[in-house]
């Protein structure tokens, strides 16, 4: 039986803007990327997401981005490599004191929107970004693009690192996302989105855009909260990778 963790980027609600069915969707993951304030997010939404993902037993990872909440943290900023590890472990503790409030341990850290993007080509800021984890706490899982800069840099270091892919986006030949500034970087059609993830984590393999074959590692599965059908596509996916004889589980709680 194939396994794989089902993640979802929660949290990133602001003051009176709410984003996402949080509360709903927590039963359909099983990770949970909380957003630390930079990029969204504020302290009483990170408090209240903290306490929902632990009452539905789904473990936590902080959501660290770029400090750009007009622009969602989707928009590249020319940073070093000192601070994006500056940036990391300041999210990072601020997440990890509301854990502390609870006596709940943090299981991953995932970097957000273009820090994400930045660091998956960039050899130097992905070093910087596995080094802030590892030196906060080495028993941190790293989530980073599948094959990407990120992954190689956690694994050099030593953590724990989890190849993530994406059942809303598609890909380009060289592995990377395609871009959200053109027209065909969100895949919308349920049935295309679980084929992919499906033959993704089955055969190690996606289809690209420019219809080549390319093969990743798939051990975490991102689906975005924000979608307007979020909710029903995390109940439809989990029903077809269980048809598909693939166990859905925190990568902390998989089995050897």
């Amino acid at each position: 039986m194939f396994q794989v963790d089902i993640n979802c980027d929660l949290g990133e609600s602001f003051g009176r803007y709410k984003l996402g069915e949080q509360e709903e969707i927590l039963k359909y993951v099983t990770s949970a990327n909380i957003a630390c304030g930079f990029h969204s997010g504020d302290p009483t939404v990170m408090r209240e997401t903290v306490k929902m993902a632990i009452a539905n037993g789904v473990k936590i990872g902080a959501h660290p981005g770029l400090p750009d909440l007009n622009g969602f943290g989707r928009r590249e900023m020319a940073i070093t490599p000192q601070q994006g590890y500056d940036m990391v472990v300041y999210q990072i503790g601020a997440l990890q004191g509301f854990l502390s409030t609870f006596n709940e341990k943090m299981q991953h850290v995932k970097p957000h929107g273009a820090l994400y993007n930045m660091a998956a080509k960039d050899p130097k800021l992905a070093e910087a970004i596995a080094q802030a984890v590892y030196d906060v706490s080495p028993s941190l899982i790293l989530f980073g693009l599948s094959g990407s800069e990120l992954t190689k840099a956690g694994e050099k270091l030593g953590l724990q690192t989890a190849h993530e892919v994406f059942a809303d986006r598609t890909y380009q030949a060289d592995g990377s996302l395609t871009s959200r500034s053109q027209s065909d970087a969100l895949i919308t059609d349920q049935e295309q989105s679980v084929a992919q993830v499906v033959k993704m984590v089955a055969e190690g393999k996606v289809v690209s855009q420019q219809n080549t074959e390319v093969s990743l590692r798939a051990d975490t599965i991102c689906i975005h909260g924000d979608g307007e059908h979020a909710l029903d596509f995390a109940k439809y996916i989990n029903e077809r990778l269980a048809k598909n004889n693939i166990k859905v589980s925190a990568i902390c709680n998989w089995e050897a």
